[in-house]
């Protein structure tokens, strides 16, 4: 996956210097980001014709608040909300190359480890469907974008459907639903651990040989690797369960009955999702869940566990990024910005998300978390410029022999996936 490079600490403090932040430090930014708690002055830009940016400041009292950018399309403006993502990894500013993209916020939740040398051959978790090409299946039941040209829905999509392998079709289920007579198991089954580090405080790993399948005396694993042409083909098969979550995009489970005819090199074509024809969509992504489900535990449990490390959807402030709709069909893509080694400008709880949304009259049904805390960023185009909002504290770890922190504020995280308003046809 590519890396984030960063820069060198002078040309950090000029470029944060004429972004209004004076950091005499770059590296006590590991440690302390008060430098970035500031708040903003209220402001509504016209980006291009049907929409407009807003950003404020919110106060959640006792001296606490968080800085909102919000992105919002008319439904008439000619824009179509899709879902892009890339395996290789990408930063959200890249998503404003191509000239039909207004804006861009981070997309969903994707897998992320401090361990360069093991990492997933497909990060986004569950569902994502990548220029027609179903690149990973749910393993859960969540809300996901599914785009069809210039159409796009966002809805709860039940991780079950049709596939074929080789000849044979059967139905097929997310590993953790149950039924289904094929088993997804992807990144998002994986386990991340958290281990003390002298630098960096914490550092997540996935240890190899506990990153597998449960093993099933009668079960046969068959590992499925997408190809740069778009062909899924298995790449091995393996009795017995034990399946290494990372080898390929997914893994298809089978009893061996069912898998008795599979073979290496059997071509696999999702059919559907959730009623769904997967050859009709032209991109998809898992999202969130929405913000009346995320203050609801036993709501997601299911869904966001330990693939996630710590959960994200625990009562405490985060910085925050949603996309949701209103009563006239507007689109919304909003950050809730914050820095976590601040006291006062840390973000919003998921309880928190609620009362602001549904002061606004939005429905929270229809609103949708996307992955927060570091990766959240907006991107947009403002009088021909790229500009960028939130996570401006973004530094990237040291590697491996390395000690010094590097500031990338301006890109941010690597990402996997991200949601775009482009221009409709």
């Amino acid at each position: 996956m590519r890396r984030a490079d960063g820069v060198g600490d002078a040309t950090a403090r000029k470029i944060l210097m004429r972004h209004g932040f004076a950091v005499p430090d770059v590296q006590e930014l590991a440690v302390d980001q008060s430098p970035f708690a500031r708040r903003i002055p209220a402001r509504r830009a016209a980006l291009r014709r049907g929409v407009t940016l807003e950003a404020r400041t919110i106060e959640l009292g006792g001296g606490h608040f968080t800085n909102s950018y919000t992105l919002r399309a008319e439904q008439d403006a000619g824009y179509v909300l899709d879902a892009v993502s890339d395996s290789g990894g990408f930063h959200l500013r890249d998503a404003l190359v191509d000239p039909a993209v207004v804006g861009a916020v981070n997309g969903s939740f994707t897998f992320i480890s401090d361990d360069p040398d093991y990492q997933p051959a497909e990060p986004h978790f569950d569902l994502c469907v990548r220029h027609g090409v179903v690149a990973g299946l749910p393993s859960a039941t969540k809300p996901a974008l599914l785009v069809r040209g210039s159409s796009s829905v966002a809805r709860t999509v039940r991780a079950e459907g049709v596939i074929r392998v080789g000849s044979g079709v059967l139905p097929w289920a997310g590993a953790k639903e149950p039924g289904g007579r094929v088993l997804v198991f992807n990144a998002a089954n994986c386990r991340v651990k958290y281990l003390d580090s002298d630098v960096t405080a914490f550092q997540r790993i996935v240890e190899p040989a506990t990153n597998t399948t449960p093993g099933a005396a009668s079960a046969v694993d068959a590992v499925v690797e997408v190809r740069p042409d778009g062909r899924a083909v298995v790449i091995a098969l393996v009795p017995g369960g034990g399946a290494d979550l990372f080898t390929g995009g997914y893994v298809l489970r089978a009893h061996e009955q069912d898998a008795r005819d599979w073979r290496v090199g059997d071509r696999v074509v999702p059919l559907t999702v959730d009623g769904t024809d997967l050859r009709a969509l032209t991109s998809a992504t898992s999202l969130g869940p929405s913000v009346a489900d995320a203050v609801v535990p036993q709501r997601i449990a299911n869904a966001y566990d330990d693939s996630l490390g710590v959960s994200p959807f625990r009562g405490v402030r985060y910085p925050r990024s949603l996309v949701y709709g209103t009563g006239d069909g507007a689109v919304h893509l909003r950050i809730f910005d914050g820095a976590p080694l601040t006291s006062h400008f840390q973000g919003l709880t998921p309880g928190e998300v609620v009362d602001v949304l549904a002061e606004e009259g939005h429905d929270l049904r229809w609103a949708f978390h996307l992955d927060g805390g570091q990766s959240s960023k907006l991107a947009y185009r403002h009088d021909g410029r790229a500009e960028v909002a939130g996570s401006l504290h973004y530094l990237v770890w040291p590697q491996k022999d390395e000690t010094r922190f590097r500031w990338n504020g301006l890109d941010g995280r690597v990402l996997a996936s991200c949601l775009v308003l482009r221009e409709a046809g």
